[in-house]
């Protein structure tokens, strides 16, 4: 995804970028992490201040270091599924400073974090919020997923972690996050579309009426994505997670990317940093993230919009 994103990027005029980098760099505290909207690093909001530090290749050797530090720190803490998974990726992108963090890991380090996920594994095939839940979460269940990739693990049990994510289908053609909700919603769908695509399941009609559903998420009053049909305003997690879905998916074409990059434009704060959407007033690194990568992806598919920019996109 990284590599992706990087590639969009580079396209836009570097003064577009650069509060951004400024923005971020100004996130991270003394202890090496980054905060979100509060004071204090935190695990989950330096994975995503290093990944769009990284997409702009802005992700410095000291900064790289300093999170090292931080990682370290954080190496025998939060046993949560989301924790790790923040982990693992900001592990990944201080490598590219020099810092092998899993070198310091004890030999067996595959085969406990194999355990670890199992300890998630509910009664349903689905991977759960906490140990042995009795109902598993589409997107916990793709943080699992994304991770044994990354690792080179073998899932157990493959084809009832599928039945689990197929269960969680609705008759929109969607996706829920958990199995008691009857209506779909966007990041689930992108989730859920991204498991069966890692286990190799995503048959052609499902694809294409998860396609129907997402594209229809399209919010007329600003040009972005919502997060399930009952929301009236789009948000930028939706937006890039539903975009990246489909441009994974081979259609594209489904989404009109000028309106896209325009709201992304105008989540954007005219200091540094994206909102989450119109309604926001606070910029945060996780939707920095998202904003860069809708901007990102609507270079990839129309290259024209990286040269043709509002004067003042974010007022």
């Amino acid at each position: 995804m990284n590599l992706a994103l990087l590639d969009g990027l580079e396209r836009y005029p570097a003064a577009l970028l650069e509060p951004h980098r400024r923005f971020l760099l100004a996130q991270q505290e003394a202890e090496g992490g980054f905060r979100g909207r509060a004071p204090g690093a935190d695990l989950y909001y330096t994975s995503f201040a290093l990944r769009s530090l990284a997409v702009l290749q802005s992700l410095e050797l000291e900064v790289g270091q300093r999170a090292a530090a931080y990682l370290r720190q954080r190496l025998a803490g939060s046993t949560q599924v989301v924790d790790f998974f923040a982990w693992l990726l900001s592990a990944a992108l201080v490598q590219l400073c020099g810092c092998d963090l899993w070198s310091e890991a004890p030999p067996d380090w595959q085969q406990r974090l194999a355990d670890l996920f199992e300890r998630f594994r509910s009664a349903d095939g689905g991977y759960g919020k906490t140990p042995a839940a009795p109902r598993g979460s589409t997107y916990i269940s793709f943080l699992v997923c994304l991770a044994a990739e990354l690792l080179g693990l073998d899932l157990p049990d493959k084809p009832r972690l599928q039945e689990f994510i197929l269960s969680q289908r609705r008759d929109d053609g969607g996706f829920v996050e958990v199995p008691a909700q009857r209506r779909s919603s966007t990041n689930p769908t992108a989730a859920a579309l991204g498991v069966l695509q890692l286990l190799g399941g995503l048959d052609p009609p499902i694809a294409a009426s998860a396609a129907d559903f997402l594209a229809g998420m399209l919010a007329p009053l600003d040009g972005g994505l919502r997060a399930n049909p009952r929301i009236p305003l789009a948000d930028l997690l939706s937006t890039f997670t539903g975009a990246w879905t489909l441009v994974s998916l081979g259609v594209a074409d489904r989404l009109p990317w000028k309106p896209l990059r325009d709201f992304a434009l105008a989540c954007a704060d005219p200091h540094g940093g994206f909102r989450g959407g119109l309604w926001d007033e606070t910029p945060d690194v996780e939707y920095t993230f998202y904003g860069l990568g809708v901007l990102a992806l609507a270079a990839q598919q129309d290259p024209a919009l990286t040269q043709h920019i509002p004067p003042d996109p974010s007022g």
